[in-house]
């Protein structure tokens, strides 16, 4: 069977990015993505999500696309990552849903249902969407009422005439409140006070909240997401839900959920007919775990003092969409990474 110098798992904006790189310094390789189109996550998003509200999703090695202010986030990308892969010739195969990776001899084996490819080197692009957390509090089970997830969000109009229960500190539960409380009856429960920003994001501010990411992933510990170290911000879309008092009326969170609302440890009940879980997601990394990459503190511990992309434990592994590259401000930038890391580690095996 044929080995190849690399196999890129995922083809979403990090995976793009491997993928042209790896193509530019001539390393063969393939890109094996689960979804059945072009998008990545993207095209798995909610409706009411525009282009406003997600800067730089679309950016790519050499390419500039147009912000389309206001068009649908799920329609756009997908079809800007679909000319990409086009113009660019990416050795894109679709859909393949990989289950593991091994390690046969020295050659990395992916396994996807009866099918398995064989490489030299692995750019894990998996991201995280499609592994959402959803914290466990007693008598969930019992709620008669509807429970969602970010990745299940139908859209503000499916929440009209509902109390709407919003569980999150980070900027999807933001964004959540913004669109619902002009329409219906919101409240909104963290677990810490939320850090709110009022200055500029400014490049500068990005690169500040990626080497706080950086910092973990350097010490092997499980990568804290990016947005989660960068405070939130309100924007435009988000002032009237501010003017109706929908951040300011935020409870630490509850005890325990029953049938018809969740109950505090004081005792205080409060009805709500729907619980969002915006309550982030995890790497989806399951299928690298025959290869022993985490370390004892339970993250993958990545080179440069977590600047890189490269496993520490296995030199032949690049994660890029993992710790600081998991968001749109680091992901095109590691892809890049990672394609020299592959290349220097041909170089290290070379014969002298």
């Amino acid at each position: 069977m044929q080995v190849r110098e690399s196999i890129v798992i995922g083809a979403g904006q990090a995976g793009l990015s491997a993928s042209f790189h790896l193509k530019r310094l001539g390393i063969d390789h393939v890109v094996l993505d689960a979804n059945d189109a072009p998008g990545g996550a993207w095209q798995h998003r909610w409706n009411a999500l525009t282009m406003n509200d997600v800067h730089g999703v679309a950016e790519l090695p050499d390419a500039h696309p147009a912000a389309r202010d206001g068009q649908r986030a799920n329609r756009v990308v997908p079809e800007s990552f679909a000319e990409y892969e086009r113009d660019n010739d990416l050795p894109i195969i679709r859909p393949v849903r990989v289950d593991l990776v091994t390690d046969d001899d020295g050659v990395l084996v992916v396994h996807a249902g009866q099918s398995e490819w064989r490489a030299r080197t692995l750019v894990n692009a998996t991201g995280t969407w499609t592994q959402p957390f959803l914290p466990h509090y007693p008598g969930m089970e019992t709620f008669i009422g509807e429970q969602l997830h970010t990745v299940d969000y139908p859209g503000p109009a499916h929440f009209l005439g509902k109390r709407v229960l919003v569980v999150g500190g980070g900027a999807s539960a933001v964004q959540f409140l913004g669109a619902l409380a002009p329409i219906t009856d919101t409240l909104w429960v963290t677990r810490r006070e939320p850090i709110w920003r009022d200055d500029d994001f400014t490049p500068e501010a990005g690169a500040a909240a990626v080497a706080l990411v950086e910092q973990r992933v350097a010490q092997g510990l499980p990568p804290q997401s990016v947005v989660g170290v960068t405070g939130l911000m309100l924007r435009p879309q988000e002032q009237e839900a501010a003017r109706l008092g929908a951040y300011d009326d935020r409870r630490s969170m509850f005890q325990s959920v029953e049938p018809d609302g969740v109950r505090w440890a004081d005792g205080s009940f409060e009805p709500v007919d729907v619980i969002v879980w915006a309550t982030g997601f995890r790497p989806a990394i399951g299928h690298l775990a025959p290869l022993h990459l985490r370390s004892e503190a339970g993250g993958i511990q990545l080179d440069r003092s977590g600047r890189g992309t490269t496993a520490v434990k296995d030199p032949r592994i690049q994660l890029v969409g993992y710790g600081p590259s998991a968001s749109t401000i680091g992901a095109n930038r590691a892809g890049r990474t990672a394609a020299k890391g592959v290349q220097r580690t041909f170089a290290m095996a070379a014969p002298l």
